[in-house]
C-alpha cells in the first residue's frame, strides 16, 4: 500500500514510517501541508494520513490540505490525525464533505 503522511514532528514522522514499511507499506513522509500536496500530486497514494496544525503558521494546514485532496481526488482516503482537539476543525470537515471524526481522550496513568 502506498502512504502519504503529513506530519511536522519529526520524531512521530519517522516513527510512522519505519513501522509501516516494516509492515511492507511504501510511506512518503512530509513535514507540512504544501508538502503534502506537492506528494499526493506525484503520485497519488492509497491513503493519506495528516496532522491538521503544521508549518508554517501552525494554524490549520493539514486541515486545509486534507479538504483540498478530497476534491481534488475523489475517494481518496485522508485521515487526520492531532492531539489538538478543536471542535472548529471537526466540524469543518464533516460539513465539506471531507469525512467524520472521532475523538476520544485518555486519562494520565496514575
Amino acid at each position: 500500500m502506498r502512504i502519504v503522511i503529513a506530519e511536522d514532528s519529526v520524531l512521530l514522522r519517522e516513527g510512522l514510517d519505519q513501522i509501516l514499511t516494516r509492515f511492507g507499506h511504501e510511506v512518503r513522509a512530509v513535514g507540512d501541508g504544501d508538502g503534502l500536496l506537492a506528494a499526493v500530486a506525484e503520485e497519488v497514494p492509497d491513503v493519506v494520513v495528516t496532522d491538521v496544525r503544521m508549518p508554517p503558521g501552525f494554524r490549520d494546514e493539514g486541515l486545509r490540505a486534507a479538504i483540498e485532496l478530497r476534491r481534488r481526488y475523489e475517494g481518496l482516503p485522508v485521515l487526520v490525525l492531532s492531539q489538538y482537539v478543536e471542535q472548529t476543525y471537526a466540524a469543518e470537515l464533516v460539513s465539506t464533505g471531507a469525512g467524520w471524526v472521532t475523538c476520544s481522550r485518555t486519562g494520565s496513568a496514575t
